[in-house]
This record gives structure tokens, C-alpha cells and sequence, in this order.
């Protein structure tokens, strides 16, 4: 969310150095042309032009007055385009109207709009610069304007249906730019959200390469020791009388033991997980068991809506029990973000090129800006009572599978997850 807002605010900005240049050009342009034909500078319709390049400059400046302000972003596209038209609409007017060769100028705005708006922006601009073409034929048609660059009048020299022939072409032509535009416009966003998603993902496969050696030493100098200490005390505890204090003690300890048994295992799945149990996996009916078991933990049956959106017949190469480790460790940590409170979504869109897409969206606090970075590091917990290694054995599973995960977040209105696998439908 923070990179598509950066990058709305850097569109901006060039959409602004581009309209103050074509103001300079405007106005420089005509002067230039006077003096090459002799031409007093101050005649129509070339007043007119000077009048339209000084509000150009002025509406620059009152827009970037506004981005300070911080009225920016999609607010501040929609604004600078519709007044943006009538700007062409008044050089086209100035120009000839009917004759004015400026029409294009409708176009560039039209697709400057669509990189930020995208095709149903596009179509709003594209709506009303046609709006204003009709409108100004219109008036024109009817004599109720004055043409500047002729003293014939457009009936004299075109016929009706010329005329509504070029109007329907313009209007056309509108539409048609805001669509074409609007859907290369999102491709792009698509490629570079891909693009940053895909460097996020193999970053932080290099950040946890660098922790799997350590940890494997770890695990292998824990794991003997904790054995033969549960044993030990699983033998002292049948020795011992039920009820008496010993033998709570010993409750205490076995269940430490095994909350470390639990640890160590989660280590050994992080450090090296196997997929010798891969096969195709339903995700449809794999969600929904998950779901299913989730919903009757006691912490979380009575508090949690989960609402799911899946296609059925999806497919993947999985073994189904890292599935289900996946699933589970992220509607743990979407649990928990809600203070187990709220509203769960799972949507499970078609597969689009091989590839489909899981989001798993909370409703909870959020991920502050500062700790997204780290949210998938090993031993990276907000929470007192974590381990840290929910998320980190999501993103290792993920990648053993040469899928990719990654999340947006807003502080306090929730979190989204997207894993992408390669997969398909079974038919």
C-alpha cells in the first residue's frame, strides 16, 4: 500500500513538470509565431493562447500547493484531469474549433490519467472530454460561439454528416485510449507489484539461509539432551503419588519438556523441510478442513467470523500436512493480530497463467511500517508468549514449493497475506 502511494506521488510530480513545459512551450511557441508572420501580438486569437499558458502555470502552482497541503494521490488525479479537459477544450475553441488540430490533446490527457486511474478513471476523463467536444460542436453548429480562425461559418464548408462522422470518430477515439491505456497502465502495475513481490521473497530467502547452519547446530545439541530429560522424568512421575506435589511438579516439567520438544521440531521443519510427500492436494477441500478445525479451538469458535471465497477444483503439488501447517500458522497470526476478535476472509482466486493466488485477510492492528521488514525473520515476535517462527516456517514451506508470499498491511485497519503456488484446475 505504501509503494502504490509512492508511486502515485512520483506520477504526479512528472504530470506537473510535463504540464508547466507545455505551458512554456504554448506561450513561446506563439510568440514565435507572430514574429515570423508579422503578426500584432496581441490579435485573437493569439491573446487567448497567452491567457490559457498563464493559467496553466498558475493551476501548476495551485496543485503542487495542494500536494503540500497533502491533498494528493487519486484525489488530486481526478481534480487535475477534469480540469485538465477544459484547458483543451479552450484551445481547441481558440484554434478553430471544428478545424483546431489540438483534438489530440485530449488523448495525452486521457492516458496520462489512465497510468494512475486506470481504465474506469480513463473512462470518466474520456466521458467528459467527450462531453465538452459535443458541447463546443454544438455551439458552435448553432452559431452561438464565434470562431476566431474563420469568418465561414463549419456548415458552409462541411456537411452534417461529416461532421457527426468526426464527432463519433473523436469520441471513439476517447474511449478507446482510456481502455487501451487503462489496461496497459494496470499490467504494468501488476508486473512491478510482481517484480517487488519476487525481490522481497528471494531477500528474505538469503536473510534465512544465513540462519539455517546456526540453527542446525542448535537443534542437534538440544534434541538428545531433552529427550533423555522427558524420559527421566516421565519415569520419576510413575514413581511418584497423583496429587502430591512431586507429582504436579513433574506434570510442570513434562509439559515444559514438551513445549521444548515443540520448538526443536519447528526448528528441524524451518531448517530442513522435505517434499517427498508431494501430491496433487484439492486446496478447496483442504481449506475448508482446515477451517473447520480452526473454528472448533476453544479460543477462537465463539469470537472469529472466517468467511471463505474459494473456486473449486484448484489444485496443487503440495504435501498436504505442510499445507495445512501453512494455513494454520496464518490464521493463528491473523487470530492473534485481532486480539482473537473479528473477521477472518480466505479467497482463493482462478488460477491466472499457472499461477494461483491465496489471500488470507484480517481484520486486526495491522503491521506497522517498521516492522514489515522484519515480520518474517526467524525469532521476530511482537507478541510476549512467541516464538517467532510461525510466519518464518510459512515463508520457508512457501519456498520449498517455489511459491511466494507476501503481504500489505495498514496500521489499525488489518493485514492481507497473498501465496502464490503454481497450479490448475482440475477438470
Amino acid at each position: 500500500m505504501f509503494t502504490v502511494k509512492n508511486s502515485t506521488n512520483i506520477e504526479l510530480k512528472w504530470i506537473f513538470i510535463f504540464r508547466t513545459l507545455f505551458a512554456i512551450v504554448l506561450a513561446f511557441s506563439t510568440l514565435i509565431f507572430c514574429f515570423t508572420k508579422n503578426i500584432p501580438l496581441f490579435k485573437q486569437p493569439f491573446v487567448s493562447l497567452y491567457m490559457v499558458a498563464i493559467l496553466f502555470l498558475i493551476t501548476s502552482v495551485i496543485y503542487l500547493a495542494l500536494f503540500k497541503m497533502g491533498i494528493h494521490g487519486i484525489k488530486l488525479i481526478y481534480i487535475w484531469a477534469i480540469i485538465e479537459t477544459f484547458f483543451v477544450t479552450s484551445i481547441i475553441y481558440i484554434t478553430g474549433s471544428f478545424e483546431s488540430i489540438f483534438i489530440f490533446l485530449y488523448l495525452i490527457v486521457i492516458m496520462c490519467s489512465t497510468i494512475s486511474l486506470y481504465y474506469k478513471g480513463g473512462l470518466i476523463v474520456a466521458s467528459v472530454a467527450g462531453l465538452q467536444y459535443c458541447t463546443l460542436i454544438w455551439l458552435d453548429y448553432y452559431g452561438i460561439v464565434d470562431v476566431f480562425t474563420t469568418s465561414l461559418h463549419m456548415t458552409n464548408i462541411y456537411s452534417d454528416t461529416y461532421i457527426i462522422f468526426k464527432i463519433v470518430i473523436v469520441v471513439a477515439a476517447c474511449y478507446a485510449i482510456a481502455i487501451l491505456s487503462g489496461i496497459l497502465a494496470l499490467n504494468a502495475k501488476n508486473t512491478r507489484h510482481a517484480l517487488k513481490v519476487t525481490q522481497g521473497h528471494l531477500k528474505r530467502v538469503e536473510r534465512m539461509g544465513a540462519v539455517d547452519e546456526m540453527l542446525s547446530g542448535i537443534t542437534h545439541e538440544i534434541k538428545n539432551p531433552l529427550a533423555s530429560l522427558s524420559g527421566s522424568i516421565q519415569l520419576l512421575k510413575e514413581n511418584a503419588t497423583p496429587g502430591s506435589s512431586d507429582y504436579r511438579l513433574m506434570q510442570i516439567v513434562l509439559r515444559e519438556t514438551q513445549r521444548l520438544q515443540e520448538i526443536v521440531n519447528n526448528f528441524r521443519l524451518f531448517i530442513r523441510p522435505g517434499k517427498s510427500d508431494a501430491r496433487a492436494t484439492r486446496i478447496d477441500t483442504a481449506i475448508h478442513e482446515i477451517v473447520e478445525l480452526f473454528l472448533h479451538a476453544p479460543e477462537y469458535n465463539d469470537n472469529i467470523n472466517v468467511v471463505t471465497k474459494i473456486n473449486e477444483n484448484v489444485v496443487i503439488e503440495i504435501d498436504p500436512v505442510h499445507f495445512k501447517q501453512i494455513i494454520w500458522n496464518l490464521l493463528i497470526n491473523a487470530a492473534q493480530a485481532m486480539d482473537n476478535t473479528g473477521e477472518i476472509r480466505i479467497i482463493l482466486e482462478q488460477p491466472l497463467k499457472g499461477r494461483i493466488y491465496l489471500n488470507i485477510i484480517d481484520t486486526g492492528c495491522g503491521i506497522d511500517e517498521k516492522n514489515s521488514v522484519s515480520v518474517f525473520d526467524p525469532f521476530f515476535t511482537t507478541k510476549d508468549d512467541g516464538t517467532g517462527l510461525g510466519l518464518s516456517i510459512v515463508h520457508k514451506l512457501v519456498d520449498l514449493y517455489n511459491g511466494i508470499i507476501d503481504f500489505e498491511s495498514t496500521p489499525g485497519q488489518g493485514t492481507a497475506f497473498t501465496v502464490i503456488f503454481k497450479g490448475y484446475l482440475e477438470f
